[in-house]
């Protein structure tokens, strides 16, 4: 398994670091945990690799942070709630929409920070900004219009009102595949109701969290509001029993495999948290006999190979009526020849980028080994 992926990253003329030095404001590149409107090392000092799955060349060093570490950033959201939750709803909504401005500002550094560490091609993660900027958007939208309601009461004497107020300090845990927009869409919303948050990147894709961060202290979001621990596949567990157990921590959003979610939510139990939780998926793609099968085979391409197949809603089973079985794979071979240009993420013209870990290349293999 390694050595394929050795086989197929050294065919890549992409270098890292020369794509890093193409960065317009290289002060989004950062390495360093964001708690309290501070970047922060580890208590421990220590830190770990990030590659980019399309060359296997290191792409920097970012702080490792355990359960000690994340604690701390658990008290600034804590005490950053206190003030945040006092905010208008103007007030947020403001802020949204700076942050929002600010990273369509820099979708082209995001991009090419996104398509290094995870492998997409340049024109899906650029695609990836601007869905992931329009959930700041929305929610800053919606933040001024969450409103309450006002029950009609079976005494004559009395009335019932009901109150939107946020709930705390959210622990956010975010997958590899969408390193942006799985942050704004879960960080937007919490923000818009006036929570602080806490969250965990993935160890693969730290650096488009870091570069959120960024851009959400540029736009005058207060310290301790959002917070980024950072850690490795190593410091996982704990960083991740320390955000579904502190009893700061009011609610838990996590998005990733089913597995992990089952873990998390019995670890979210012990202190009654709310959870949100968006698991993985084993989605058919059903084809008829009456389908129109030239578009049937271009959803499939776009269903299938997004994201290198790499998202919760790809088809894993495909299933085709037998009269029209022959037609429909000729049809869909023909489109993923024409329209599928395997690649490095940054080379120009490609359509398929490489999948982000050896544990998906090696599932991949064992899948073709298989059929």
């Amino acid at each position: 398994m390694l050595s394929s992926q050795l086989s197929l990253a050294k065919n890549v003329q992409i270098s890292s670091a020369g794509e890093l030095g193409k960065l317009k404001d290289k002060s989004l590149f950062r390495s360093e945990a964001y708690v309290n409107g501070n970047w922060v090392k580890a208590a421990t000092g220590k830190t770990f690799d990030v590659v980019d799955p399309g060359t296997l060349e290191t792409i920097g060093t970012v702080t490792d942070m355990d359960a000690s570490d994340v604690r701390k950033a658990v008290d600034a959201a804590s005490t950053a709630f206190a003030s945040w939750k006092k905010t208008t709803a103007k007030q947020r909504s403001v802020l949204l929409r700076k942050w929002h401005d600010l990273i369509i500002t820099n979708k082209d550094d995001l991009a090419r920070i996104l398509a290094l560490e995870g492998g997409k091609p340049l024109a899906e993660a650029t695609g990836e900004i601007m869905y992931g900027a329009s959930f700041i958007e929305w929610f800053g939208e919606e933040a001024k219009r969450v409103y309450g309601d006002v029950v009609p009461s079976p005494f004559g004497n009395s009335r019932l009102v009901v109150l939107k107020q946020p709930i705390g300090v959210a622990g956010i845990v975010t997958p590899y595949n969408f390193p942006n927009a799985m942050i704004t869409r879960k960080v937007g919303a919490a923000l818009a109701a006036g929570c602080t948050v806490v969250v965990r990147p993935a160890h693969e894709t730290p650096y488009s969290a870091l570069a959120l961060c960024e851009l959400a202290q540029r736009a005058g979001i207060p310290p301790g509001v959002i917070n980024v621990v950072t850690s490795s596949l190593y410091n996982t567990p704990d960083v991740g029993g320390e955000l579904t157990t502190n009893p700061a921590i009011r609610k838990v959003s996590f998005t990733g495999s089913t597995p992990v979610g089952k873990l998390l939510m019995k670890q979210a139990s012990s202190t009654m948290k709310k959870v949100s939780f968006e698991l993985g998926g084993n989605a058919p793609f059903i084809v008829f006999d009456d389908a129109d099968l030239g578009t049937a085979a271009e959803h499939l391409i776009a269903c299938k190979f997004r994201n290198s197949g790499q998202t919760c809603v790809c088809a894993n089973r495909i299933y085709v009526h037998e009269r029209v079985y022959d037609e429909f794979v000729d049809r869909f071979v023909a489109l993923v020849k024409e329209k599928l240009r395997i690649g490095h993420g940054l080379d120009e013209g490609t359509t398929f980028g490489p999948v982000i870990t050896a544990r998906g290349l090696e599932k991949v293999e064992d899948q073709l080994k298989r059929a």
